[in-house]
């Protein structure tokens, strides 16, 4: 710990640097961090937040637990948990194509 000290002492004799509760960062580092920053977000960041579809593929979870407990449940609904069945595929293929189009 004490060799890592010394070096940051002797290292930042030669950087100028700006004061930061606890450490010292040089203006050079600062300009690197904010401009990758802004990058990876511009970049990535923004198009990621449009397609993540949250809401959508909670949807999507609930709608195949339904499903899987729907098959789990015993057949005798007098043609009811077939239908319900029929119907909750059916959710999930709209839900697939919702979340096809808001990937775009």
């Amino acid at each position: 710990m004490n060799g890592l000290l010394a070096f940051s002492r002797r290292f930042s004799q030669y950087v100028s640097s700006e004061r930061i509760p606890n450490m010292y960062v040089s203006k050079f580092k600062l300009v690197v961090a904010g401009l990758l920053a802004a990058i990876s977000f511009f970049g990535v960041g923004a198009g990621t937040a449009w397609a993540v579809q949250t809401h959508m593929l909670n949807a999507l979870g609930d709608l195949q637990n339904a499903l899987n407990e729907l098959q789990a449940a015993l057949p005798d609904k007098g043609g009811h948990r077939v239908n319900a069945i029929n119907l909750v595929n059916q959710a999930i293929g709209e839900t697939n194509a919702g979340i096809a189009v808001g990937a775009q």
